[in-house]
């Protein structure tokens, strides 16, 4: 179906303007009725899950719907209490007044959503969005169509399209979205790709928010639990076939337990998919031929210790070790965002934060270790959107901690109640009671000066 980008800007900003948006019990019942939709749609949603990125009931309901849930539920919870005016303090010299900080809509929002997590990175910045008092339009990815016709039916049985339009996803809305002028964006992607968002939205002045990626690595120390860490690594890194912007891109572990870590690696593997992955119903396929043809470009750099099998037609890429990497090779240059772990030996803690710091800063970072006081130091010396000590991804869970990157890995935060203030800018006002006021600051001045000094 054809659609007006223009026609669709224009109703959402005139509905936007008529105020109804920013009632506390417009905007409760939205999410209300998403709600409800939503869970009538969830064996719907699982099965586009399985049949488009292999995801098992399990995997998608964990890492989408309940996700979403979560999200949902605690927007229901406490918006009454976020909307409410902010106090602030108000200086003495302006007596007889009270200051105030109110959370505001910015008005018409767009929000771009990738492909691999496309229910939870399209559903939990629009509850932010609609829990702030926005009009949204949302442009998902065009890689998994079915969940995308689920996500439309979504949309459009709970909101209507002057409140939140889903567009279906298309080369000319690709094309032309971005030729639009909206209030605010919300990119969920790669860098090449947000870096075009940004500059497009630099003609429009309009604010971003940038979930990127980029190469969050993993180090495994000589003094870390190698059981949990190999256990922990495997979950992260393979859960939906590696196609997590938050995985572990690459392992660094001490020399010194680099065999065992391997040996704890390849075991967890078996544990968890089988000695052939291939036929678990845990394990997740790649998204399409051309991400497919992208990852096995990759097998080529250095030695494959364990996997390596693929299969083209099932688009099944094996769970895959490789050592030997150099830091010039294709598969340290860029996000594997797959099923691939390339794994690299160091001598000293300091060289692992050193080749860190010489790539861009990661979206998260991992680090393996009882030693405390090395957890503080990479914590201190490194730069990253998160991570976690001891494990991996738990982090992005947490709704009480603000998920995004830093630098190159993108800009901005949400979850929980980061989600709401990304999506609200803060309007300050004072307002001022009676007629008393301090005469001082009218002209004529005269020889206030001096008076005024001290005072002041």
């Amino acid at each position: 179906m054809n659609i007006n980008l223009s026609d669709v800007v224009r109703d959402q900003r005139k509905f936007f303007k008529s105020g109804k948006t920013l009632e506390l019990s417009f905007r409760l019942n939205s999410l209300k009725q998403l709600k409800k939709v939503v869970k009538d749609r969830e064996d719907a949603l699982l099965d586009a899950f399985k049949s488009e990125l292999g995801k098992s009931p399990f995997e998608g309901y964990v890492t989408e719907i309940y996700q979403f849930k979560k999200e949902l539920n605690f927007h229901i919870k406490n918006l009454p209490r976020w909307v409410k005016p902010e106090k602030a303090k108000t200086p003495l010299i302006h007596v007889f007044s009270k200051s105030f900080i109110y959370s505001m809509p910015y008005g018409v929002v767009l929000l771009i959503s990738p492909w691999n997590y496309p229910f939870n990175l399209s559903f939990i910045p629009l509850i932010g969005a609609i829990s702030a008092g926005n009009c949204v339009v949302l442009k998902p990815s065009g890689s998994v169509p079915e969940t995308s016709r689920i996500m439309k039916m979504i949309a459009e049985e709970a909101f209507k399209p002057e409140h939140v339009c889903f567009l279906e996803p298309s080369e000319e809305v690709k094309k032309n979205i971005l030729d639009e002028k909206f209030d605010y964006i919300f990119f969920t992607g790669g860098k090449e790709a947000g870096k075009r968002v940004m500059e497009k939205a630099v003609e429009h002045f309009t604010p971003v928010t940038l979930e990127l990626g980029g190469k969050s690595p993993c180090i495994v120390d000589n003094e870390a639990d190698i059981t949990s860490a190999s256990r922990r690594i495997v979950w992260g890194k393979f859960i939906n076939a590696g196609q997590t912007c938050i995985a572990p891109d690459y392992i660094l572990v001490d020399r010194a337990v680099k065999g065992e870590l391997i040996e704890g690696l390849k075991k967890s593997i078996v544990t968890f998919f089988g000695e052939l992955p291939e036929n678990s119903p845990d394990y997740g396929r790649i998204v399409d031929e051309r991400h497919f043809d992208r990852l096995c470009s990759f097998l080529e750099n250095g030695k494959i210790i364990y996997g390596g099998r693929v299969n083209r037609e099932e688009l099944f890429i094996e769970p895959t070790l490789i050592e030997d990497v150099r830091p010039e090779d294709k598969i340290m240059k860029e996000e594997i965002f797959g099923p691939i772990l390339p794994i690299s030996e160091y001598d000293s803690i300091e060289e692992a934060i050193s080749f860190i710091n010489s790539l861009p800063a990661p979206l998260s970072l991992y680090f393996f270790s009882r030693n405390k006081e090395k957890q503080e130091t990479v914590l201190k010396l490194t730069s990253s959107g998160g991570g976690c000590m001891n494990d991996t991804l738990i982090h992005f869970d947490n709704i009480n901690l603000p998920f995004g990157g830093v630098g190159e890995s993108g800009m901005g935060r949400y979850h929980g109640k980061a989600t709401f203030d990304t999506f609200s800018y803060r309007r300050s006002v004072i307002k001022r009671y009676g007629r008393w006021e301090v005469n001082l600051r009218y002209p004529p001045y005269r020889d206030r000066f001096s008076l005024v000094k001290k005072i002041l």
